[in-house]
């Protein structure tokens, strides 16, 4: 792969055609108000969906599916959620159930007798279809694990590609230029952001294309900003007495963003918000979109979009998310026998890429599981996550080209050609 050379000057005009593949506009939800009754419908509708892509892609009858809790002597297919028997401690093999849908197993619980399998690979919230038998009506013994088809890679119309291949010729032959990065900015002990300075001013001096964000920008997680004993940086305009973090924002974030923006004028800079983001007023995750305007972001280009969000940088999907999934799936997964596949690092993302969601641990690990934060005795936000609204982390008709999630795991770019073209953690 060729790497992009520094052009002479900014472009005339902007190279990227950007597209959001996500509803944004659903994102805008009240949270705090979830109701019991519409949480236990999201998880049921996507047990009873999964269900529909297996019947389909086996090309199963209606027969072949059963109750993995009722008593049978005949081998069904049962389709559900892999849950823990306990609320508390870390899945294992012993303490494996098969949550069902209400529609397919009333809702109940089934232990699963996993002894015959080659190998095992399950976490908490994963959607399976496993064939087996219920001879006793005390436990469901597995026989196989039936693969879930993956999503189809994104495709464009022919006209598409021409139109966009005769706009970059007129630039040259110069390689598209992109920049990712994760927040935080700053270090623990100060807030003077030299991270995001010195990103900006590189992005400036390569004149890049996108500049994509991921939050958190002002970390809740912060030391200082948790303590919130700290001096405010010593910035012309800014009133230590009237200052709140939304002026902090505007001066340490937006501030650097638009200097980049008057240095190349073509630039897409793309935010994602985190959960930890004190400028948020979006407490939930599926998260809503930063206020761009009362940040005092560039007003042409900066484009904020949703935590998390699919978007399309000319033909080339990109998925982003802002939380930690890779740490939760490491945490919570249960391996076993033979693993399909041995690489840790190659085996989380396929986890994301089977089960079509950007966070598909369910329920969320607990916070005091998480890595500490950086503020003694806190623990951190955690997921946040709002059952209502989980299918808005659904990944949409097609799966990502590149999908980018910032971890604490060591970060690391893994091609696949069977799953996903590439896919790139930050940290």
């Amino acid at each position: 792969m060729r790497m992009a050379s520094v052009p002479l000057a900014p472009y005339s005009d902007s190279r990227i055609k950007l597209t959001a593949n996500t509803d944004i506009k659903k994102f805008s939800y009240k949270p705090m108000a979830m109701k019991l009754s519409e949480a236990s419908e999201i998880l049921d509708d996507r047990i009873d969906e999964f269900m529909a892509v297996v019947q389909k892609h086996h090309k199963l009858d209606d027969s072949a599916f059963g109750n993995a809790a009722q008593q049978s002597t005949r081998e069904v297919v049962a389709v559900g959620r892999i849950a823990s028997d306990s609320p508390e401690g870390k899945l294992n093999t012993a303490s494996i159930v098969l949550e069902t849908s209400r529609r397919t197993g009333a809702g109940l619980r089934v232990p699963l007798k996993i002894d015959k399998l080659q190998h095992i690979n399950f976490f908490p919230g994963q959607i399976v279809a496993l064939r087996g038998i219920n001879a006793s009506g005390e436990y469901f013994t597995v026989f196989d694990v039936l693969t879930i088809p993956l999503l189809p890679l994104p495709v464009s119309l022919p006209s598409e590609v021409e139109a966009t291949n005769e706009k970059l010729d007129s630039f040259g032959d110069q390689p598209l230029n992109y920049m990712f990065a994760a927040g935080p900015y700053t270090t623990d002990d100060n807030l003077a952001f030299e991270a995001l300075n010195t990103l900006c001013e590189k992005a400036a001096e390569e004149c890049v294309d996108t500049l994509i964000l991921l939050g958190p920008f002002i970390d809740l997680e912060h030391p200082l900003i948790a303590s919130g004993d700290f001096d405010l940086p010593e910035l012309k305009g800014l009133d230590p007495d009237t200052a709140t973090l939304t002026t902090l924002f505007q001066h340490c974030i937006s501030r650097p963003l638009t200097q980049l923006a008057s240095k190349v004028p073509n630039i897409y800079i793309i935010l994602i918000p985190s959960v930890r983001d004190a400028v948020s007023k979006h407490v939930s995750w599926p998260q809503e979109i930063l206020p761009k305007k009362e940040l005092g972001l560039p007003p042409k280009q900066a484009k904020v979009v949703t935590n998390p969000v699919a978007i399309s940088l000319n033909e080339i999907m990109v998925g982003l998310c802002a939380s930690d999934s890779l740490y939760e799936l490491r945490r919570e997964e249960v391996v076993g026998g033979r693993p399909s596949e041995s690489d840790l690092l190659s085996r989380l993302p396929r986890y994301l890429i089977e089960q079509r969601h950007f966070s598909p641990v369910f329920p969320p690990t607990a916070r005091e599981n998480l890595p500490k934060s950086g503020v003694e005795e806190n623990l951190q936000i955690g997921s946040m996550l709002d059952t209502r609204y989980l299918k808005l982390g659904d990944w949409w008709k097609a799966r990502p080209d590149i999908l980018i999630t910032p971890s604490v795991l060591p970060g690391f770019v893994k091609v696949s050609i069977a799953h996903l073209r590439i896919f790139l953690c930050v940290v």
